[in-house]
């Protein structure tokens, strides 16, 4: 089993970018031209690695190799996104890697690539670049190319030295549990051992609404592998396991006029298998709910005023502030029942929320987050 944290070391150590490794300082998938480069550097590792993993490590700075961290990432559709966009796509896995040294909301990010047999390629026009093209790894640098020859395996024997030189053994499980237990101290930490070999930590901030049990602020670890799932204070999950799974939904609470309920919005699911292997399955679970046309007319007419009143700097009045308290989530129920243009007059009010409250502009976090889910499932 490969040490996620002993194996980005040894890519660090291992000279600079090349073509079977890459590393960033950080990645945006948030606007097209984020996309098309992430999805550029997915394809030409891709290409250039058949027989192989290739690897992206995010969160590292580009002159001395300092590891300086990126924030969680939670966006469990990047392997959508690459189908979307690429032809023959990669099987491409997202991990967040905790370092000692780093803040408790800080990892580095390692991306694994493993191609298919065929060759990569854009399957549509991004940014600026064009469906078709199809790119390799020309040293530390990922180019478009004409394809005309064989695809040439060079890399296998280094990279598994790597990769052999990033095995766990008992020290690091051992210390790595009682790390955790430790720190999260506060949170009834937990711990359960899986098929005789996986490590599993957990901890959270137990919640109990109406006999239900939620959890916040939750931790989950996989030791052996130093993996680190994370949900904030914000988010509310319940978690169950048996012999094979341990699973987590994460809930949304959405409503109108303060009747509000909880909806599933995603599941993450680990299975553990006997043959020392592991899989990370998410899926979708969210179903918008459902309200009468009137009351989102009048809802979606109010937030229409409020958000000219805030462009134009004018005060609000009581209710309307406690209208704005619930603007991001009510904009996107109107969106998600068919009211197209609720988003776009979403994303307007962005810095005006923004500038009024923290509160309220995590709110519209929270609401965009929930949408980008939606969207790439």
């Amino acid at each position: 089993m490969i040490n996620k944290r002993l194996l980005i070391k040894n890519l660090l150590a291992h000279n600079d970018e090349n073509s079977f490794y890459d590393k960033k300082r950080k990645v945006d998938i948030t606007h097209k031209e984020g996309k098309a480069k992430f999805l550029k550097h997915i394809c030409a590792l891709s290409n250039s690695n058949p027989k192989n993993n290739s690897y992206i490590v995010i969160g590292v700075e580009d002159e001395d190799n300092k590891i300086i961290g990126v924030n969680f990432f939670d966006d469990s559709k990047i392997q959508n996104l690459i189908n979307a966009y690429l032809s023959n796509p990669p099987i491409v896995q997202y991990e967040n890697i905790p370092f000692p040294h780093l803040p408790d909301d800080k990892v580095v990010g390692l991306v694994t690539i493993r191609a298919i047999d065929n060759l990569t390629s854009l399957r549509k026009n991004i940014w600026k670049y064009y469906g078709g093209t199809v790119f390799f790894r020309d040293g530390s640098m990922s180019m478009p190319k004409v394809f005309d020859i064989e695809i040439k395996d060079v890399n296998s024997k280094i990279v598994s030295a790597i990769e052999s030189h990033a095995q766990n053994n008992i020290e690091y499980t051992l210390d790595g549990v009682f790390d955790f237990m430790n720190k999260r101290k506060d949170y009834n930490p937990q711990y359960k051992v899986f098929k005789e070999y996986f490590v599993l930590c957990w901890s959270g901030q137990k919640k109990v609404v109406k006999d239900e049990v939620f959890y916040s602020r939750v931790d989950i670890e996989l030791i052996n592998e130093q993996v680190r799932l994370f949900f904030s204070t914000l988010d509310e999950v319940s978690i169950t396991y048996d012999s094979d799974t341990f699973k987590i939904i994460e809930y949304v609470s959405l409503g109108l006029q303060n009747q509000n309920k909880y909806y599933q919005l995603e599941e993450t699911i680990i299975h553990f298998e006997d043959n020392a292997n592991y899989t990370i399955e998410t899926n979708l679970l969210f179903k918008p709910p459902q309200f009468e046309k009137k009351l989102l007319h009048h809802i979606n007419n109010s937030n229409n005023t409020i958000l000219e009143k805030l462009k134009k700097g004018l005060a609000l009045n009581k209710h309307e502030e406690l209208d704005l308290k619930n603007l991001p989530a009510t904009y996107l129920i109107c969106y998600l029942n068919d009211f197209p243009d609720a988003i776009n007059k979403l994303n307007e009010a962005k810095p005006y929320l923004k500038k009024h409250s923290k509160a309220i502009y995590n709110s519209y976090q929270e609401a965009t987050r929930i949408l980008r889910k939606v969207k790439y499932s």
